[in-house]
């Protein structure tokens, strides 16, 4: 999309914000259909110990999908999208928080400084994968070359990353971390010792790790994914922050991931992140109508599950050519 022809900040508002609006009963019902079948077989996993491990680990995939759909209900409560009140949004939160691992208002924090910085080459780092420049990667020494090598390659980002990230990451202080930021962590600490320690007694502690674990590893696995792929992609969107544009981050540089309909659903309709981050007051479940009805949303060009296995050969971005590429002729 040429960037002469975007719509103004006041246009987008004005086309995007009748989808703004949540609905208590499809917020209260995604809730029901999301927390109680991950409750639901998170205890057939339970079960599933005593006839054979292999059972279990394959119910770990419908259950790591259903932590998923938690994780968009919690993305949400963030933007303070789920439900028109502040405070049903936070409790919401907090708790789809801990099923998640994730500390609400350390998250919603850093999440919020990925909105306001997508796109932006010289306000990275808050929120988002970090992507060198050529240049930048030229300038490393051997050994730290090596190092982004290893944590952009697929295994390393997507399965060993997200372990890191949900059970690990989380449970530390962001850098320069405000009051209201480290009291999440340490709460949401504490909260999860507790579950987990019950959860212990009642299974054991080493029956509770067989069944958890492997839920964050695939559950985690596909979050890192679609995160990764909604700013990495063929065609997205990096420039100096005196170039950056609010409306191109959000068309160009947020993709619009079109999955098959049962991956769509399980995801909360997170591949619609172009419209997302134009305006993240939308409730997830009214994102594909804001896509069809929005004739801009028309001209986007959808990145399809095919299509995106080409990201992850992208790693870093070229300045001089105005996109992504691999390592594959660098030094």
């Amino acid at each position: 999309m040429d960037q002469t022809a975007l719509p103004t900040v006041s246009v987008m508002k004005q086309a995007t914000q009748p989808y703004q609006t949540p609905s208590l009963r499809r917020s209260i019902w995604m809730l029901a259909n999301t927390v109680v079948p991950y409750v639901l077989l998170f205890y057939a996993m339970v079960r599933s110990l005593e006839v054979s491990y292999w059972f279990t680990l394959l119910l770990a995939i419908p259950t790591g999908g259903f932590l998923i759909r938690t994780f968009i209900i919690f993305h949400d409560c963030c933007h303070g999208s789920f439900f028109q009140s502040t405070t049903a949004n936070r409790i919401t939160g907090i708790l789809t928080g801990l099923i998640t691992f994730t500390p609400f208002d350390t998250w919603k924090h850093s999440h919020a400084t990925h909105h306001a910085t997508a796109g932006d080459l010289d306000r990275r780092g808050v929120g988002d994968v970090t992507t060198m420049t050529v240049d930048e990667y030229l300038a490393l020494t051997p050994l730290k070359r090596l190092g982004y090598r290893i944590y952009r390659h697929p295994i390393t980002m997507v399965f060993f990353g997200s372990v890191l990230v949900f059970l690990v990451g989380h449970r530390l202080f962001p850098k320069h971390a405000g009051k209201r930021e480290r009291s999440s962590v340490i709460w949401t600490n504490l909260a999860l010792a507790g579950i987990v320690a019950l959860l212990s007694w009642a299974m054991g502690f080493w029956n509770y790790l067989l069944v958890q674990v492997p839920i964050i590893v695939v559950g985690g696995s596909i979050g890192v994914w679609l995160f990764y792929v909604q700013h990495n992609f063929e065609g997205t969107y990096w420039v100096r922050h005196d170039q950056w544009q609010f409306i191109a981050a959000g068309l160009q540089g947020s993709s619009f991931y079109k999955l098959p309909k049962v991956l769509q659903w399980i995801s909360g309709n997170i591949g619609f992140h172009h419209i997302h981050h134009l305006n993240p007051r939308i409730p997830n479940y009214n994102l594909e109508a804001c896509q069809n009805n929005v004739p801009i949303f028309q001209q986007i060009r959808p990145v399809t599950l095919f299509s995106s296995m080409h990201s992850l050969s992208l790693r870093l971005w070229d300045e001089k050519q105005q996109k992504l590429v691999g390592f594959k002729g660098l030094p």
